[in-house]
Formats: structure tokens, sequence, C-alpha cells
């Protein structure tokens, strides 16, 4: 039995009473038959009961439940802070306003309370970043830590994180390493979306699956990083990109990601994103025309007379006449850096 059809049987109870109850003061008034008025109301207000009843119960109640469930906590506690200081600054003007000569004295206290709780919600929300940045700053001051300047890189950033950069794995070990401070936020169809590919049939999908749970597990057991799952959804978009960037633009967040689709979606869209694949690119090492170093030099290259060797970051470097120094170590001196979206390659030749 459904909880909807639960309320209907009750509402119908409730307006069936009241009809009957209405119908037998309606005849008494008018010294009309008791019995047909009391019963013809009591039938009319089972009928009304039993149609209208979801609508003022459980419909509002569960549009309330679904409009909480796409904000953040941080909003809800910067909303509650607000309202309670709307209210207390409300409060404090009611005894002058109250004073005021009628009917202003009667109408201006609850006007008061109305516009200076609506406007300290929406202060504290819109400034959510700043106030909860001020909170910790009191809160390092009392605890005798040196107060640090707020900073939307602070510790109250938050990091959306999408599916392909769980699978991908690097994140654990660059959030180990402190450089994304804040907390990383895992949107619960995100978790979905990783159990559907680790359940996968295809082998590959599910060891990559898998490889992003262990990666979760990682994540939540370390003290370095903090991590949260979070419930909130967005209603009618199944696609979890197009989720992602509507709850980061909800939430002024950026997005960590190396789907390279999402990024562009995003960008378009005003929202911050956080490439792996760009941060790999951006920390490999940094050589120019004419230097020397010395490489292995591993496989042929595509060219003939190449060959290709690494440097210790994953570089490729292709080597012009390098094939007469295959397995051997060689000194080269770089001709040319090019930059392709795969990443960076070096061209270079063998010194003689």
């Amino acid at each position: 039995m459904s909880v909807d059809f639960i309320f209907r049987i009750v509402g119908m109870f409730v307006l069936f009473l009241l009809g009957g109850y209405w119908g037998f003061w309606f005849a008494g008034s008018n010294q009309l038959a008791t019995f047909p008025y009391m019963m013809g109301m009591a039938f009319v207000g089972a009928l009304i009961g039993l149609v209208i009843t979801p609508f003022i119960t459980l419909r509002p109640v569960r549009a309330l439940r679904s409009a909480l469930a796409q904000v953040s906590a941080e909003q809800l506690f910067s909303g509650l802070i607000g309202l309670v200081m709307g209210l207390i600054i409300a409060a404090l003007l009611t005894l002058p306003l109250s004073r005021l000569p009628a009917p202003l004295g009667d109408i201006l206290p609850f006007v008061g309370v109305l516009l200076f709780g609506y406007f300290g919600v929406a202060i504290f929300v819109t400034r959510q970043n700043d106030m909860l940045n001020v909170f910790s700053s009191l809160m390092n001051r009392g605890e005798g830590a040196p107060a640090a300047a707020p900073s939307w890189t602070g510790a109250s950033r938050t990091i959306l994180l999408d599916t392909s950069v769980i699978i991908d794995g690097r994140v654990g070990d660059v959030a180990k390493t402190g450089f994304l401070p804040g907390t990383l936020l895992i949107p619960r169809f995100v978790l979905n979306e990783l159990q559907y590919i680790a359940d996968s049939a295809d082998s590959l999908r599910r060891q990559r699956g898998r490889r992003g749970m262990e990666v979760l597990s990682e994540l939540q057991k370390s003290s370095l990083v903090s991590i949260r799952i979070t419930d909130i959804d967005v209603d009618g978009v199944r696609e979890v990109d197009d989720k992602l960037v509507i709850l980061a633009r909800q939430m002024k967040c950026p997005i960590l990601t190396n789907d390279y689709n999402l990024n562009r979606i995003a960008e378009l869209q005003g929202v911050s994103i956080l490439n792996i694949n760009e941060l790999a690119n951006a920390v490999k090492s940094v050589v120019l025309p004419g230097e020397t170093f010395n490489i292995h030099i591993l496989q042929e290259g595509k060219e003939f007379g190449q060959g290709v060797g690494y440097m210790e970051d994953g570089t490729m470097v292709v080597v012009e006449g390098g094939n007469r120094h295959l397995g051997a170590r060689k000194n080269v001196t770089v001709t040319k850096v090019l930059q392709t979206a795969a990443g960076r390659m070096i061209f270079a030749k063998p010194d003689e």
C-alpha cells in the first residue's frame, strides 16, 4: 500500500466528517431535512478529500525535498545563519517601530521581519564563501593558529569530480601531494555511473570501473585530502556531464576532469575546469633547442632512421638517425620542441 493511497483515505475520511458536520449545521440553520443534507455534504467532502489530499500534502513535501536536495550543505548553513541574523535585527527594531502611530506601528514590525529575514538569507547565501572563510579564520585564531587570508583556493574550496578523472587514477596522487586544497565533492550520480562501469560485461570497462572504486577508497582513507559524497541531483537532466556542469554553476565551483568534451562544454558555459592532462603537461621538463642531455634510445621511430626514447617524465624524444644506437644511451641535442594535443614532443639529433 503506497503512502499516496493512505493519505487519500485519511483525507477522504476527514473531509467526510467535516462535510457531514457542515451539512448538519446548514440544515439546522435553515430548518431543512437534516439527514439528506448531512449525508450529501459528507459524500461530497469524501470525494474532494480523495482527489485533492495528495496535492495539498504529499506533492508540496516532495517538491520541497527535491528543491532541498539540489542545495549544498554550505548554502543551507549560510541561509540558516542569514535568517537568524535577519530575525535578530528585525527583533531589535520591533520596539521602536511599534511605537509609531497606527497603522504604521501595527504593520511595520511584521514587514521588518519579512524584509530582514529575506535580505539576511540572500546576503549570506550570495557571499557564503566569504562568510565561511571569516568563520574559519575566527576559529583558527581562537585555537592559536595563524589566520589565513580568505581566498577561493582556501580550505573552503569545493571541487567536483568527474567519472573519467576517478577512473584515470592520477587524482589520488595529485590530491596526496596537497595541490588540491579543499573538499573533493562526488555527487551520487557520478558514483552510480562508476558502479555501472564496474558492473559492465566488457572486461576492460569493468576493470577501469573497479580501479576507480579503489582510487576513491584510498582517497577516503587518506588524511591529506577531504572527500565528501553528496546526494545533490539535478532534475530534468539525464546525462552525467550536463548534470555536473549545471551543479558546478549552481555551487560556483570547478570541475576536475580529463574529459576533453566536458572541458569544452563547461568552458562555453563559464564553468571553471581543472584538467589533469593539462596539469601533467605543465609539470613536464622544459627543454629548449640547443640543450643537450643523455637519453636511452629504446625503439625505432615511424620515419626511416629515427629512434625513440623517453625522458623521466614520459616525454617522447624522437632522435634523427637514432636507429643506429638502439638499446644504448646517447647524448643528444634538441633541435625542435613540438606541443601537440597529446602532449609535448621533442626532436633531437645525436652528438657525434
